[in-house]
């Protein structure tokens, strides 16, 4: 049913969930290797999803949907959850959350690049313009505003670029996949389960979990990557206009420094904020290309 408040109330929700993860990655890390809090996010939320199509009495669809398209959600579980979130979690074990959580919501213009070869689309001046304003942005957070760039840590930089293209990328595969969205994200995390196994067999190493890891890394399911998609969904279904709802994503990153400065206490650079502003500045204006909402 239509209702733009409820709309607007689900999609707060979402926002201030995800605003919490940055901090719960960090956390999880201290106790966890980027593999290991994985394994239990991505299990968590396989185990969320199996519930959800329970409820909703939806495995003789979700069996069907497998049974067709096996060999393209074996391909989707490898891009996400495995080598993105994998990927993601060394980025933020390498560098300070406000720095990569940053960079990571550049995937939006990373997937504006990538429609060029994938989809045949072409960039338009103002795409143009918002891509060169967001990747200042990135630029500035990742230097700290230094001419001596030997003091950036570019492996940690590089991986959270990486993680973009390769979000995006499973986006943009998915733009002509018309399977139900809680069926598809359930045998996407399970193979990605599958395929986190099979690494475990290859490069073994040594695991007994402390509390505070597990219970964050099930935090990371449901709230990461299980829940806070449905709750998000519902808003979008239930919005009479969508951009309203839509809009309310560029309040997360500045929430999430404000967790990330009382919670982990980082020291919240000046560059950060400026960089973080010019990345949401960019979204902003590539949104106005690619949405036109009544």
């Amino acid at each position: 049913m239509i209702n733009q408040r409820r709309a607007i109330l689900y999609g707060l929700l979402a926002v201030l969930l995800w605003a919490t993860v940055a901090t719960a990655f960090k956390l999880a890390l201290i106790y966890l290797t980027p593999r290991q809090l994985l394994f239990i996010a991505a299990l968590t939320s396989l185990v969320f999803f199996a519930v959800v199509i329970s409820v909703q009495r939806k495995w003789s669809q979700a069996v069907a949907v497998a049974r067709v398209h096996i060999g393209f959600y074996c391909l989707q579980g490898f891009i996400n959850p495995f080598a993105y979130y994998w990927i993601l979690f060394m980025a933020y074990n390498q560098l300070p959350a406000q720095q990569a959580q940053a960079i990571n919501y550049t995937w939006a213009i990373t997937m504006a690049l990538l429609a060029v070869p994938i989809l045949k689309q072409k960039l338009s001046g103002r795409e143009l313009l918002a891509m060169l304003i967001a990747y200042c942005g990135v630029a500035l957070i990742a230097t700290g505003g230094r001419w001596d760039l030997a003091q950036t840590n570019w492996s940690g930089v590089g991986l959270a670029l990486l993680s973009t293209l390769l979000w995006a990328g499973y986006w943009l595969i998915n733009t002509r996949n018309h399977d139900q969205p809680v069926i598809a994200l359930f045998w996407c995390f399970f193979w990605g389960v599958v395929w986190l196994l099979a690494a475990a067999l290859i490069w073994p190493e040594p695991w007994m979990p402390a509390w505070q890891g597990l219970v964050a890394g099930i935090y990371v399911g449901i709230f990461e990557m299980g829940l806070t998609f449905l709750i998000w969904l519902t808003a979008m279904r239930t919005a009479s206009k969508t951009s309203q709802v839509s809009a309310l994503i560029f309040l997360s990153p500045f929430l999430s420094l404000i967790l990330i400065y009382s919670i982990l206490g980082e020291e919240i650079y000046l560059t950060t904020l400026i960089g973080l502003s010019l990345i949401c500045g960019g979204l902003y204006l590539l949104r106005g290309t690619t949405k036109k909402d009544a």
